[in-house]
């Protein structure tokens, strides 16, 4: 054999030698895991026979404004003068203002939940910023002193803060016809109650931080608490929407949406990924619980935009049959909840559906001129140019959101 034969052969046995050697080769499969667990009918969850859930903190912050709320009501049905201070130190919980003792002892209050959210309010995240925390927080605040103002004594008319209606209907509005107490409350549920559910507790910056994934995996409970950190994160989510007695605030308006039947599924829907969520987390099934989170985000925008057109309608139909401040209650709702839409947090972007400039331009556009509402005509013109702003980024028709409920 010549050497070219050889080398020839050489590289045959190598060649053979080589596919032989690919052909046992044996990849590995990697099968995902199996997750088998049971979805509850309810939010109930426990470890050992005890409960796992623990929400306390959450419902305390929706008694407290509960309790705000009522303190204006009361005194506005009886003519008096509404105490900005009071209504301060009941936001910051000071001074003991609260008539449900156990409120004032808590160590909770509602002033340092506002705008402070992880992903949205977190500078080492790269989100929002504290001069726009300071500027949210402070607002609210003025709204104390335009209540106080408007109780002084004065008929509401335009340009003048004062007092409408009479008995329990009297409501007490600024000189911009807007009703405070209801930009406060509405606009809490979004800086607050929204922020602190979609930007911070289903943040995966929170539920995922530091240990928390492999100690939930491994089951290293929170200290003595029956619960591990994650559970307790979701859980506080849970607590925001739907931890008060009765409907109260977020749960209030998420029944109400559900009460129209172009959204009659969406209370399900939250409640279901609530559930389903934790009930993952538990199972140590991450996929799930993240695809959860992507629904209650979205699904929770959907209530807030939805009752952002629909006082828009119901105050534009008011402002024809009523004329005047009957209509302002409607719209100052609406003005709160358009707030809010700054706080919801789109799937897949960790953005809200709508820029805080373009919130602030449909706010300013809904107050301009020199005496606001007051200036709306009863073709509510501008009121149908936002409400088709908000319907269209969703999906769904102004009509569909405008059925009174």
């Amino acid at each position: 054999m010549n050497f070219k034969n050889l080398l020839l052969a050489s590289f045959t046995i190598l060649l053979v030698s080589s596919c032989s050697n690919d052909d046992n080769i044996v990849t590995p499969i990697v099968t995902p895991p199996a997750f088998n667990y049971t979805i509850p009918t309810t939010y109930t969850f426990d470890r050992n026979a005890i409960t796992s859930v623990d929400f306390s903190g959450q419902s305390t912050r929706i008694l407290m404004l509960d309790e705000m709320s009522s303190y204006v009501k009361t005194q506005a049905t009886t003519s008096l003068v509404v105490d900005n201070t009071k209504l301060q130190s009941m936001y910051s919980n000071t001074n003991n203002q609260f008539t449900n003792a156990v409120l004032n002892t808590s160590g909770k209050q509602i002033k340092d939940k506002t705008a402070a959210s992880k992903d949205y309010f977190n500078l080492y995240l790269g989100g929002g910023s504290v001069t726009e925390q300071s500027n949210v927080r402070t607002f609210f605040e003025s709204t104390f002193n335009d209540i106080n103002v408007a109780s002084q004594g004065n008929n509401a008319a335009s340009g003048i803060a004062g007092k409408y209606g009479t008995g329990s209907s009297t409501r007490y509005f600024s000189g911009n016809g807007l009703e405070p107490i209801q930009v406060f409350l509405k606009g809490t549920i979004g800086a607050t109650i929204l922020d602190q559910v979609v930007n911070n507790y289903l943040s995966l910056n929170k539920l995922d931080e530091a240990s928390n994934k492999d100690n939930n995996t491994n089951k290293v409970l929170d200290g003595t608490s029956n619960y591990t950190k994650m559970e307790h994160t979701w859980d506080e989510a849970y607590g925001y929407v739907f931890g008060a007695t009765g409907d109260k605030f977020l749960s209030e308006y998420i029944t109400k949406v559900n009460a129209d039947v172009d959204f009659n599924t969406v209370k399900e829907d939250i409640s279901l990924a609530f559930r389903k969520g934790r009930a993952a987390i538990v199972a140590n099934d991450y996929a799930t619980r993240d695809a959860q989170i992507n629904i209650i985000k979205q699904k929770l925008a959907v209530v807030v935009a939805v009752r952002s057109v629909f006082y828009m309608q119901v105050g534009k139909g008011k402002l024809v049959t009523d004329s005047g401040a009957a209509a302002f209650h409607d719209l100052s709702e609406g003005y709160g909840f358009i707030m809010s839409l700054r706080y919801t947090n789109k799937p897949g972007t960790n953005n809200p559906y709508f820029t805080k400039a373009e919130v602030d331009t449909m706010l300013a556009s809904l107050t301009s001129g020199t005496n606001g509402l007051w200036e709306i005509d009863t073709l509510g013109a501008k009121l149908d140019v936002i409400s088709t702003q908000i319907a269209a980024k969703f999906g769904f028709t102004v009509a569909q959101a405008a059925v009174v409920n």
